[in-house]
């Protein structure tokens, strides 16, 4: 299958970046965007030696067999037995081996690779890199060891998310190797788009406490606690399997689990409820695990529970929902698991002209699809925790402050739908549920905190309050009248002081009316504009209004960052 235009942009990008001089690059596609198809292009298209890199033997067996569709002959650098099984995987899957043991191309799995003695003179020769899910390289740690073997390759670290949750950065100043990252299509830019498909999120509540689960240095939850809490829990596994057959039926699901006891009990309850299941883990054998899966797309089995094996760069068949029973503080781990369902469910003879196709049809399509939207089930709430992994994000190669939420402090929170017929999850721009119109009931309405920056939702003495304030940054702007008494040179910088606070105030409100006018533009009613800015800056509009010089213009900067993003350009 050819490469996608918004694939060959990024192609394009990557040969830009190091032709400047940025030896290496970080290309950005969220999960299902394609991010192995556009590196073994690259690897099909140099012809010298280069290596791509992985962490475990199931993404060399998907590397390998993926250079194998493009028709890439390649040798493999891991364990005996997982080159015998990728052997095997080639001809059942594709009717020939692609695996050369004289290929100047390689696959290598991490682990094996490292162990090399570096002086072969194969290394220094390599002049194409790859290390999968890159946000792993650091200068300190293993993957960075793989990366320094090869002194004169050009390098890319494909990723979802380049983002750590310990806060290191992958960038070359920071704790890794990377000169640039390249960012691809958002996943909310695919979706609309029709290349990924759209979802339903579900927020169901648990029993399970977690409040004696650390965080470790790793920046997420420890899993032995993780596991001890799961298991104290009296309820969990029934409301997996119970909230699946409510919401999902017969659809092919994946169900994250926190340890190999925990899979084995939920996919036992799923049998015993008559939903076919399997568990399959990183140590399940690499052949059984192809058996499975193609029982899977065969909807011989239903549900597959897995432990940390499908969350990182693992292509499953295209599924339909995604139960998340493992509780996560890393963000990454968070749009991985929950892009496993983004894929779309579409004929391939369609799929071979799909970007041939418009946009309206290629949305028509998966409309009438077997899949129109994909389920997540959050039992343990992942979303609630780092809002919808589709909303816009600014990636940063630097270090930042250990959290889970993304390198943007403009993601909008959600909420749960408390209506039990309906348990949606939606972004808080939304004074009602969109799925099922019930309303929630704010616990105050005297404060912007409490009722989301809409302006409708304030009581009259809060609005009394905060019109007042806007009205005296008004008169500011208009006139500077200086208190009687001062000197004249006080009298001059008091002057000079409410001048650029009225300066100030004149460009900010230049730029909330080109926002506001852009949201209307995007259909959006007022109500809802004002809880996305409020959301997105921090501050409602009235109160931005009162804001003196230097907050004033700092929130101005953020303003216009944020429209010149989506192609908005301020004068102001």
């Amino acid at each position: 299958m050819p490469l996608r235009r918004y694939q060959k942009k990024i192609v394009s990008e990557i040969y830009k970046a190091w032709g400047e001089g940025k030896k290496c690059v970080m290309p950005v596609l969220p999960t299902g965007g394609g991010k192995t198809k556009v590196f073994t292009h690259l690897m099909g298209e140099y012809q010298g030696p280069s290596c791509a890199i992985a962490h475990r033997q199931e993404l060399v067996s998907q590397i390998s067999l993926a250079l194998g569709y493009a028709g890439v002959r390649h040798r493999l650098i891991a364990a005996d037995q997982t080159i015998k099984t990728i052997r095997r995987l080639h001809m059942s899957e594709m009717g020939r081996v692609y695996v050369d043991e004289h290929s100047q191309r390689a696959v290598a799995g991490v682990d094996t690779l490292v162990k090399r003695d570096a002086s072969d003179h194969w290394f220094a020769r390599v002049g194409l890199g790859v290390q999968d899910e890159g946000h792993h390289v650091l200068q300190e740690n293993k993957w960075g060891d793989a990366y320094k073997m090869f002194p004169n390759a050009h390098w890319l670290l494909p990723t979802a998310t380049p983002l750590r949750a310990d806060g290191k950065g992958c960038g070359r100043d920071a704790d890794g190797f990377t000169d640039a990252i390249i960012e691809g299509p958002s996943a909310r830019e695919l979706i609309n788009e029709g290349f990924l498909t759209d979802y339903r999120i579900f927020g169901i509540e648990s029993d399970i406490d977690y409040s004696q689960v650390p965080v470790t240095a790793s920046g997420d939850l420890s899993p032995i606690k993780l596991s001890a809490a799961f298991h104290e829990s009296g309820t969990i596994v029934g409301d997996i399997v119970k909230h699946y057959l409510k919401l999902a039926p017969g659809k092919l699901g994946i169900t994250f689990a926190v340890d190999v006891e925990a899979a084995k009990e939920i996919a036992a309850a799923f049998r015993n409820a008559g939903v076919p299941a399997e568990v399959i883990t990183a140590k399940t054998p690499v052949e059984l695990r192809a058996s499975i899966l193609r029982r899977f797309k065969n909807r011989e089995v239903l549900q597959l529970v897995n432990v940390d094996l499908f969350g990182e760069g693992f292509d499953l068949p295209a599924l339909e929902v995604v139960s998340m029973a493992r509780k996560t503080e890393s963000f990454g781990l968070f749009c991985q698991q929950f892009g496993r369902a983004l894929r779309l469910m579409i004929a391939p003879e369609l799929m071979d002209v799909w970007d041939e196709l418009t946009v309206e049809q290629r949305l028509a399509h998966i409309a009438q699809s077997s899949k129109p939207h994909a389920i997540i089930i959050d039992h343990v709430g992942n979303v609630i925790r780092h809002g919808l992994p589709d909303a816009a994000r600014t990636w940063s190669l630097a270090r930042r402050e250990r959290r889970s939420r993304g390198s943007a402090d403009d993601v909008i929170p959600v909420r749960n739908c408390l209506n039990p017929a309906c348990m949606s999850i939606y972004e808080r721009i939304y004074f009602r549920c969109p799925y099922c119109h019930w309303v929630p009931t704010p616990p105050s309405r005297t404060a912007p905190e409490h009722v989301d920056g809409d302006l409708t939702e304030y009581d009259p003495e809060l609005l009394r309050r905060m019109r007042g304030e806007a009205t005296r940054a008004v008169a500011d702007a208009e006139i500077v009248t200086v208190p009687g008494g001062l000197s004249g040179l006080a009298a001059m910088h008091y002057a000079k002081h409410a001048q650029n606070s009225a300066r100030a105030q004149v460009r900010l409100r230049a730029s909330i009316a080109l926002w506001a006018g852009y949201q209307r533009h995007l259909g959006r009613p007022d109500s809802e504009a004002y809880r996305r800015f409020y959301f997105m800056f921090g501050i409602d509009i009235l109160g931005a209004q009162s804001l003196r010089t230097d907050d004033a213009e700092a929130l101005n900067i953020q303003i216009c960052s944020k429209l010149a993003n989506d192609g908005v350009v301020s004068n102001v």
